[in-house]
């Protein structure tokens, strides 16, 4: 490094404070082999879903009955199935459903169970009894035996079944956020928080959500595998994305009445589920290890 003329070296530059944090989360995250993986492939699912229109080769709805059920090849990487629509572009455009199924179901999840967990954790006795009673029936049911019920009564659609896959999602959050809470409240700063006045709802959004947050950030990165599989339930069932929409779960319902002739058809949209989930399960556990305070302690 060339010093200056007062004989020092010149200053690096710095990230901006609040920003050094997430850099060495994303630090620790790519260091690690697994962890790495899930980002790629998280940056994948962003990059398909951005550049879909761009990189697909031919258009996901366009129909060539000449071309039906030709297996992978020079013109068609993935095969096409049998309408003769590329699945290389499906692929592509069922990328932003994905990703659009994990921004709004995570938007609506993590402050519902958030608010749920924090409240009843704060002021504990009946308000804590009803809250965690009605997240118990929830929880009482499997996810997507649930999605299913309000899917029914909703009426079977993509926004519908992203309603059901939130109202199914939130009980997790919220009992965590009930945990995490029940370990603060009883803390000094909360109890000179109140003496000078502070009201409960400040003291939640305050003193008691930033605490949270860690532990729902990792809760809800796990929870994103379960997700894109009930989404991909409900749609191989019909009762997600309704054709000829591109949804990976719909083109393995289509595909499964030729799936011994064709196995393109959805061995390529299942790994594509398989990819994802696994990405967010690993990416899950090296924030579980990022956050850790004994390794930030470490780094």
């Amino acid at each position: 490094m060339i010093p200056t003329e007062t004989g020092h070296a010149p200053a690096r530059p710095r990230l901006p404070r609040a920003l050094v944090p997430l850099a060495n989360i994303l630090g620790f995250l790519w260091r690690s082999p697994t962890s790495a993986f899930g980002l790629i492939v998280l940056g994948l699912l962003i990059a398909m879903a951005l550049l879909g229109p761009v990189l697909a080769p031919y258009d996901p709805y366009a129909q060539d009955l000449q071309a039906t059920l030709q297996a992978p090849s020079a013109a068609h990487w993935f095969g096409t199935d049998e309408l003769g629509r590329d699945i290389l572009s499906r692929l592509l455009f069922g990328a932003a459903i994905t990703l659009r199924i994990i921004f709004l179901v995570t938007i609506v999840v993590g402050p519902i169970g958030m608010a749920v967990g924090t409240v009843a954790g704060y002021f504990g006795g009946r308000v804590d009894t009803v809250l965690m009673r009605v997240t118990d029936i929830f929880l009482s049911f499997p996810s997507l035996i649930l999605s299913l019920a309000f899917v029914a009564a909703l009426g079977p659609s993509l926004n519908n079944a992203i309603i059901a896959i939130s109202l199914t999602a939130w009980p997790p959050i919220a009992r965590l956020a009930r945990a995490e809470t029940l370990t603060f409240r009883k803390a000094d700063y909360i109890s000179a928080a109140r003496l000078q006045g502070a009201s409960p709802a400040r003291i939640i959004w305050k003193s008691i959500v930033p605490m949270c947050l860690p532990s729902v950030v990792i809760r809800l990165t796990l929870n994103m595998a379960t997700v894109i599989l009930t989404a991909a339930g409900l749609g191989f069932l019909g009762l997600g994305a309704q054709p000829p929409m591109p949804e990976w779960g719909a083109m393995i319902a289509t595909g499964r009445r030729y799936m011994i002739d064709s196995w393109w058809l959805v061995t390529f949209p299942g790994i594509a589920i398989l990819l994802v989930s696994l990405a967010f399960n690993l990416l899950g556990d090296g924030l579980r290890d990022a956050l850790d305070p004994k390794q930030m302690n470490r780094r």
